[in-house]
C-alpha cells in the first residue's frame, strides 16, 4: 500500500502527528498502523486525565512548552468534542521547609514558561482546599484540569479520520534498512515518510534501523486507589513537592471527571512493558532488557534505583500510600476500602 505519511502507534501522539500533517498537506495518504485491536490501549487511555500547567520543567525546554501549549490545545478539543472538563486547579504543598524552598523553584519555572500560577502564604490554603495542610507556602495552578482520556483519544481519531486519515489495526509493523531508504520489513507498506510513535515499543522499533542504541526502557508501574469524592470531598488536585532527582511528580490526589478521587501513582520497577497487574504482560525479551536497564540505571549517576525501590515499593500497602501523605483524614477510606486500577508510567 503506497501512502505519503506512515505512523507507528494509534496513540495521543500519533493520532495528533496525523492530524498535523494532512492540516499541512491536505488531500495526503497517510495511515496509522497500531499492533493492538483498538486504539490508545496503553499509556494514552490509562493516563490520568490531567491537563497540567507547565511548571514542572526547565522553561527552555521543549517539555515545557509543549505542556503549557498542550493544555490550551487539550482545552480547544475538549470544547469542540462536548467532552467534560472539570476546571478544578491544583495546589502543590510542602512537607517541610527543603520543600518549601523548592516550592519557590517550581514557582520561577512557570513564571519564565509564562504559566498563570501564584506562590502562596499557607493561611490562604484553606481557601483553595480545606483538607490540605503545608509548610510555610503552597503553590496555586488554576490552569491545571482534568478530562476523560479515553473520550480524548476518540475525538482525536474522529478528526483524524474527517480530514481523510487511515487507521490500520493489529498490524506489527518492523523496519528494515534498504539501501538508503528505511521500510516496513514486510513491504505492505511503502512510504515516503514513516513516524514511530509507538510508545513503549518506540526504542524497539527504532533498534531495527540501529537508532537510539545508546538508550535502554526501563518500565515502571503505577498503582492508583481510589474511591467516591462524596467519602473524600477534595475540591483540587493536591501534589507534593516533587523529589529533586527521582524522575516522578510522587503520590498525589487526583478527581476525576466521573466523580472520584484517585490516590497514586506508585511508580513500581517492573519486567513487562505492558504489564498491569502480576503476570499480565510479561515476556522473556522485555524482562531480560529490563534487568540490564535497571543495571545501568544503578552504575549510572542520573537516578538512585536503591532509592527509589525504598520509596515506592511501600506503597503497594494501602496504609503506607495514605500515609505518604499526612494531609488527609483517612477514616472514609478504611471503611472503604479502595479499588486498584494500574496505569503504566515509562521512563
Amino acid at each position: 500500500m503506497q501512502c505519503d505519511l506512515l505512523i507507528l502507534g494509534a496513540g495521543a501522539v500519533g493520532l495528533s502527528v496525523g492530524i498535523a500533517y494532512l492540516e499541512a498537506f491536505p488531500g495526503s495518504r497517510v495511515v496509522i498502523a497500531d499492533k493492538e485491536d483498538q486504539i490508545g490501549k496503553h499509556a494514552s487511555g490509562r493516563n490520568s486525565g490531567v491537563l497540567h500547567a507547565g511548571f514542572y520543567y526547565s522553561p527552555d525546554s521543549l517539555k515545557a512548552k509543549f505542556c503549557r501549549d498542550g493544555n490550551v490545545a487539550l482545552r480547544t478539543l475538549v470544547k469542540k468534542h462536548g467532552i467534560p472538563l472539570r476546571e478544578v486547579g491544583k495546589v502543590v504543598v510542602s512537607r517541610n521547609a527543603e520543600e518549601d524552598s523548592r516550592l519557590e523553584s517550581l514557582f520561577e519555572r512557570g513564571a519564565q514558561n509564562s504559566v498563570n500560577i501564584e506562590l502562596l502564604d499557607k493561611s490562604e490554603l484553606s481557601k483553595y482546599e480545606p483538607l490540605a495542610v503545608t509548610k510555610n507556602r503552597f503553590l496555586w495552578s488554576p490552569t491545571t484540569a482534568v478530562s476523560d482520556p479515553g473520550l480524548v483519544i476518540a475525538a482525536l481519531r474522529q478528526d483524524f479520520e474527517k480530514l481523510g486519515g487511515k487507521i490500520h489495526l493489529t498490524e506489527k509493523i518492523n523496519l528494515k534498512i534498504s539501501g538508503n531508504e528505511v521500510r516496513d520489513s514486510y513491504d505492505k507498506y511503502d512510504s515516503k515518510f514513516i513516524v514511530n510513535t509507538a510508545g513503549a515499543q518506540a526504542d524497539r522499533i527504532s533498534r531495527e534501523i540501529n537508532v537510539g542504541l545508546d538508550y535502554a526502557m526501563l518500565p515502571f508501574m503505577g498503582v492508583y486507589r481510589f474511591t467516591r469524592q462524596e467519602k473524600l470531598s477534595l475540591k483540587r488536585l493536591v501534589y507534593p513537592v516533587p523529589h529533586p532527582i527521582n524522575p516522578f511528580l510522587g503520590v498525589h490526589f487526583t478527581l476525576t471527571v466521573d466523580g472520584l478521587v484517585k490516590i497514586g501513582p506508585t511508580a513500581i520497577p517492573i519486567l513487562g512493558r505492558e504489564q498491569y497487574s502480576v503476570l499480565e504482560g510479561l515476556s522473556f525479551v522485555d524482562s531480560v532488557q529490563a534487568v540490564k536497564s535497571a543495571i545501568a540505571l544503578v552504575r549510572g549517576e542520573s537516578h538512585n534505583l536503591g532509592s527509589i525501590l525504598k520509596s515506592e515499593w511501600p506503597k503497594v500497602i494501602l496504609t503506607k500510600l495514605v500515609k505518604i501523605f499526612d494531609f488527609f483524614s483517612v477514616k472514609s477510606l478504611k471503611k472503604n476500602p479502595p479499588k486498584v486500577i494500574a496505569v503504566p508510567i515509562i521512563k
